[in-house]
Order: C-alpha cells, then sequence, then structure tokens
C-alpha cells in the first residue's frame, strides 16, 4: 500500500474519468473510475462532481437550502457561515459520521464540516445519486 501510495499519478488522458497510475514492484496499475466500479461490482452512475474548496456547482443545489436543513436553529444561514458538528441534530450527527469515517475518510479532527461533506449530505438526504467510484478516486490523490 505504501509503495502504490508513493508511486500514486494522475494521469491526463482524454474520454476517461479521473485516471491514476502506479507502479508496485515492477507492475503498472491504471484505475480511472469505470474500471474501479466494475471491479467492486457497483455502480458508475450519478453526479460527478468533487470540490475541495468551494461548493459544488450542481443543478438543484443550494447551500442555503441544505444549511437551513442541517442547521434550523441558526439565526444567519449563508455559504460562508463555520460548519461544526455540534449543531447537527442526533440523525445528522450520525449521517456525517458515517460519511468522514466510511464515504469520504479524512485526516484531523471531525468537528468542523466541508463543504464536499454537507454536499454529500445533500445528496443523501435528497436521495440524489452520486458517482462513488469518482469520489473514491479523488479522495485517493
Amino acid at each position: 500500500v505504501k509503495e502504490f501510495y508513493s508511486n500514486l499519478k494522475m494521469v491526463s488522458a482524454q474520454n476517461e474519468e479521473f485516471p491514476i497510475s502506479s507502479f508496485v514492484k515492477g507492475h503498472r496499475i491504471y484505475l480511472d473510475a469505470r474500471i474501479l466500479a466494475s471491479i467492486l461490482h457497483i455502480p458508475h452512475t450519478g453526479l460527478y462532481v468533487f470540490e475541495h474548496k468551494k461548493w459544488p456547482e450542481v443543478e438543484g443545489f443550494h447551500p442555503n437550502h441544505i444549511l437551513s436543513i442541517l442547521y434550523p436553529n441558526a439565526p444567519n444561514v449563508h455559504p460562508n457561515m463555520a460548519l461544526t458538528t455540534n449543531r447537527l441534530s442526533v440523525d445528522h450527527r450520525l449521517l456525517h459520521h458515517l460519511i468522514v469515517h466510511q464515504i469520504l475518510p479524512t485526516g484531523g479532527g471531525y468537528a468542523k464540516l466541508s463543504r464536499m461533506q454537507v454536499f454529500l449530505m445533500w445528496c443523501i438526504l435528497s436521495k440524489i445519486e452520486f458517482c462513488f467510484p469518482l469520489l473514491m478516486l479523488k479522495t485517493m490523490v
């Protein structure tokens, strides 16, 4: 695993979905979202978006709407507000826990929510399909 990650590179190739490549014991390993979906026998459908710094731009997604659901008692809900877990309901805290430990693992503390985590919570609460293989690959890099 250590050798895989130390040699991991993003590969730029047209018509492929976030391809990555690595070398382990002299063997080239190539993955993209379609190959990963095939290996894991999971669907390769749904929203195809991943953002670190800004809110994802997806039709029907409005940060203020999901934030008003997650923080119903907050007086000023706005996209730049502090996203903390201590003000979430128990249900939403459990959903966040599932996301940070199983779906989108992160290092460090879990007291704050990222915009991508909030977006995934919106997808789950709204029953909107998300391309999980892409999410896995983007998390690896």
